[in-house]
């Protein structure tokens, strides 16, 4: 009893807040602050998207196959990098400054380079997801690894064990928490990265829906695009901090909040 009322006093305020801004926002339009045309009221919204709601849910199941795709490819590619930067020194030289400069350039740059090398298909598009997504893993794994509880390590040198058994038994399991701290901002990432790579040029997904919305001056169904992405990006963040809550047992519950 007493959990539940601790998790509803962390959920009712910013429920309240949002609905706040709710009520704000519907009078704001029906008394003629702004114009219904270009911002449109939250029951107009939803009016709207119940109408059209099979055509949105086939847009966005492209928009979640793009986003998983992405982030899964992503993820594994963040992983396998922070493992060879870590157990390879010439990597973490000539590689890590790279890493870094990769991330300086805007991913509406790269989108059109990926586009004129593979064609409109769904690979650049994944490529373009998996490049956002890749970054604060790896970094976020890196740390973990190179920074292991100080006295395990000096122990387990002590007792003579090679460096990959070093690597599986002890830095490993240190940098899950890492690494699942890198997971949930690439997947804050992700959803937002696959709307921005459909508007390269596509037929399906919530990016594509939206361009073709706004140029129709439908803003009804943008904002109803809006609220799906949101929706998304936060279901995304919430599995994998389920997972960590999961996986990473062992961790006091006060530092795993």
């Amino acid at each position: 009893m007493g959990n539940k009322r601790i998790v509803w006093s962390k959920i009712w305020p910013p429920i309240a807040v949002l609905a706040g801004l709710l009520a704000c926002w519907q009078a704001a339009v029906t008394g003629g602050v702004f114009d219904q045309w270009i911002v449109p009221s939250p029951v107009s919204i939803v009016q709207e998207a119940v109408k059209i709601w099979p055509r949105l849910m086939e847009h966005t199941a492209a928009t979640v196959q793009l986003t998983l795709l992405g982030f899964v490819g992503g993820s594994a590619v963040g992983f396998v990098l922070a493992a060879l930067l870590h157990l390879i020194p010439g990597v973490r030289t000539g590689v890590y400054p790279l890493l870094v400069l990769s991330q300086n350039i805007p991913i509406i740059v790269i989108g059109p380079i990926l586009t004129m090398l593979l064609g409109y298909g769904l690979l650049p598009k994944v490529l373009l997801v998996m490049m956002v997504c890749f970054f604060p893993i790896s970094v976020a794994m890196f740390s973990g690894l190179a920074n292991p509880d100080a006295q395990l390590r000096n122990y387990f040198q002590m007792i003579g064990i090679s460096k990959w058994q070093l690597f599986w038994r002890l830095e490993l399991p240190h940098a899950t928490v890492h690494l699942f701290s890198g997971l949930k901002i690439a997947a804050s990432y992700s959803v937002l990265s696959a709307v921005v790579a459909e508007w390269l040029g596509t037929k399906k997904g919530l990016g594509s829906f939206m361009l073709i919305s706004s140029k129709g001056f439908m803003p009804e169904r943008v904002f109803a695009a809006v609220i799906i992405i949101i929706a998304l990006s936060l279901t995304l963040f919430g599995l994998v901090n389920l997972a960590e809550r999961l996986f990473i047992r062992w961790r006091p519950v006060k530092e795993a909040e």
